[in-house]
């Protein structure tokens, strides 16, 4: 090798270790204060580097636990949610002693919130995030977080009941009205107090109209026409009833 490369070599050498040269002394204290100082800059993975590192040297000190946390916090915060909740989880196993606990669970229930679909979606998530949310509320009954938390879960009540409704009425399009009927049945059964109810029931009225079975459809309007309050539905469901009984007039002629 000649003696220029050999000098180049050197210098990109040199040039490299004196780029990481600055953290190479920093205590596991001052690493953990460099990467919440990278978390508040939103310089996420560069936070992630530094938590890691506490981590990996640190796991049964005081320091553990905070790194822990605010690694998922780093995930988090740019969105990779299905990561955050991994490092969350680490937290509440093995640092059951940890302050931040309480927000990590949280933080999990959260995560499976955001990272829930549209109604038409999956819902896997959404009914993850329903049942976290619901361990979350029992286990912490005084939480500062509970008010948030039970907004989210009739928010997410509302979508599985949507996801429900919207099959009925596929099932309704398919001539299916039996399926349609036990879809809607099951929004009326689990999810009773959402904002969907009073369709649904004209869903399940307009099943027996569709299929011209004119006295389970007065039947069905005689039993729960209080729990419809809407007039635009009420009347709807007049019209439904009455095109129904002119149909049937019409196949019997």
């Amino acid at each position: 090798m000649g003696k220029g490369l050999i000098f180049l070599t050197s210098m990109f050498f040199m040039i490299g270790c004196a780029g990481t040269a600055p953290n190479e002394g920093l205590s596991l204290s001052e690493r953990l204060k460099l990467g919440m100082d990278y978390l508040d800059e939103k310089k996420y993975l560069q936070a992630q580097d530094e938590f890691n590192i506490v981590l990996m040297r640190a796991t049964g000190t005081e320091l553990g636990d905070d790194a822990q946390f605010f690694l998922g916090e780093s995930y988090f915060l740019n969105k990779e949610y299905i990561l955050a909740i991994a490092e969350y989880e680490k937290l509440t196993r093995k640092m059951g002693f940890s302050p931040f606990v309480e927000k990590a669970r949280f933080r999990i229930c959260d995560a499976y919130r955001l990272d829930s679909p549209k109604y038409f979606h999956d819902q896997t998530y959404t009914e993850k995030a329903l049942e976290k949310f619901q361990e979350f509320v029992d286990d912490f009954p005084n939480s500062e977080y509970n008010a948030t938390a039970l907004e989210s879960m009739e928010l997410l009540r509302d979508k599985l009941a949507k996801k429900l409704y919207e099959t009925g009425i596929l099932y309704l399009k398919m001539d299916e009205y039996e399926p349609a009927r036990l879809s809607f049945q099951r929004v009326l059964d689990q999810y009773y107090d959402t904002n969907i109810v009073e369709q649904v029931h004209v869903g399940i009225l307009k099943s027996y109209c569709l299929e011209i079975d004119i006295v389970k459809a007065r039947d069905y309007w005689s039993d729960h026409s209080g729990q419809i309050e809407s007039e635009e539905l009420i009347a709807e469901v007049e019209n439904l009833i009455t095109s129904a009984e002119e149909k049937k007039a019409r196949l019997e002629k």
